[in-house]
């Protein structure tokens, strides 16, 4: 099981306040990451430092809005600065709104492009530069089945997911011979507090969704963390350019 272990590997998580991020963290952790958590919520990170510590892993927090670019840099430069290099950068950062498509503000369309993907695009490019320099690195970008499958009232969240897949794709082929591999995991409804919000916004919306999933459930954030870790692993090294689907038998359910 050597080929798995992420010992001495350092790992940048974002979005790592709650949810698939939350969980991703502390499983890298458990594998033996060296672990930068990013969000904009402090105190989140901060209990999850606690928790990742107390079990024998190291944590750093490191407080970042994905929509800044001055900032994601500070979170590149601070990472290479402390730890030297960047072995994996897992781009988890992400919101979304549901509302019908003819009455989503253009605001809203905007920020959830901005953070769905404009900072997938930045936080790769900042940390691919690092990756180049040092010849090695694996990149993992959060995507959804929302790339492929058209999602009602989620329009900017499938057009943001959609661009993830190709930002994936273009990127994997671009840095393959410098030693970067980019991969991506795509979820279908995992039990987080952004699904929490859409839960009880949406009379039914559950029941929908159990009943649209073969295997009868959502899933949990924690089974995000096998793909992860094999994805950032030495188990996995002549992929790239790929998403692997955690969604439960969705995309293969047809009539």
């Amino acid at each position: 099981m050597d080929m798995f272990s992420l010992a001495n590997k350092v790992a940048i998580v974002t979005g790592a306040g709650r949810g698939i991020g939350r969980s991703v963290a502390i499983g890298l952790a458990e594998a033996g990451a060296k672990v930068i958590v990013c969000s904009r919520t402090e105190s989140e990170l901060l209990t999850l430092q606690q928790e990742i510590n107390e079990k024998g892993g190291e944590c750093t927090v490191v407080t970042c809005d994905v929509e800044k670019a001055e900032q994601v840099q500070y979170v590149i430069d601070f990472t290479k600065e402390q730890y030297g290099k960047i072995d994996i950068l897992i781009n988890n950062a992400g919101i979304t709104k549901k509302v019908a498509a003819k009455d989503l503000a253009l605001e809203d369309f905007e920020k959830i492009i901005r953070v769905n993907l404009t900072s997938v695009f930045l936080f790769a490019q900042l940390a691919g530069r690092v990756m180049i320099e040092q010849g090695f690195g694996s990149i993992i970008n959060v995507s959804s089945v929302a790339a492929e499958q058209g999602l009602n009232g989620s329009v900017a969240y499938a057009a943001s997911k959609g661009g993830v897949t190709m930002l994936t794709k273009t990127l994997a082929i671009e840095w393959a011979k410098l030693g970067i591999r980019v991969n991506a995991i795509a979820p279908a409804y995992v039990e987080t507090p952004l699904v929490e919000a859409v839960k009880s916004s949406r009379e039914g919306f559950e029941e929908a969704v159990v009943n649209r999933t073969p295997l009868g459930r959502m899933a949990k954030s924690q089974e995000m963390i096998g793909a992860c870790i094999f994805l950032a692993s030495e188990a996995s090294t002549y992929i790239t350019g790929e998403t692997i689907f955690l969604d439960g038998g969705w995309r293969a359910l047809g009539l």
